[in-house]
């Protein structure tokens, strides 16, 4: 990719060598308000066209990468540190709310008054005039 890069920039700075030496001669004359005038080159008002539309982007491009690279390193350092901190096994010890099971899992018993759940069909909407409001079901009863 950088042999390409460099045969475009190449091939760039040629045509501008031979733009230049083809359009040296005559002088142009820039009026750029009302009390100043510039005599100069056509090559010269080229480059600072080219310049004047090539480095702001250049600018933004630049830092637009210099911005994914840093988030690009922030969590690839994360991803590191939680492959790198250690799974801490349950005790033996265990308080009497926490139940381990085979699997090693560990699940926290909360107490709870009722258990209740709701029978709703998901790909209704609830705001649509035909919308199954659903049945209230309680596990104890």
């Amino acid at each position: 990719m950088q042999i390409v890069r460099t045969v475009i920039w190449v091939l760039l700075l040629v045509g501008l060598l031979l733009f230049s030496i083809a359009n040296w001669d005559p002088t142009v004359t820039v009026r750029i308000w009302d009390g100043i005038v510039v005599d100069t080159k056509i090559p010269a008002i080229v480059i600072v066209s080219f310049l004047i539309g090539f480095v702001p982007m250049w600018l933004y491009h630049r830092g637009s990468k210099w911005k994914s690279q840093r988030k690009i390193a922030s969590l690839e350092n994360a991803a590191r540190t939680a492959a790198a901190t250690p799974v801490v096994a349950p005790t033996a010890g265990a308080s009497a709310d926490t139940q381990v099971s085979e699997d090693a899992t560990v699940s926290t018993a909360t107490p709870s008054t009722k258990d209740t759940t709701v029978d709703r069909d998901p790909t209704e909407n609830e705001l649509s005039p035909d919308a199954n409001p659903g049945t209230l079901r309680s596990d104890r009863d």
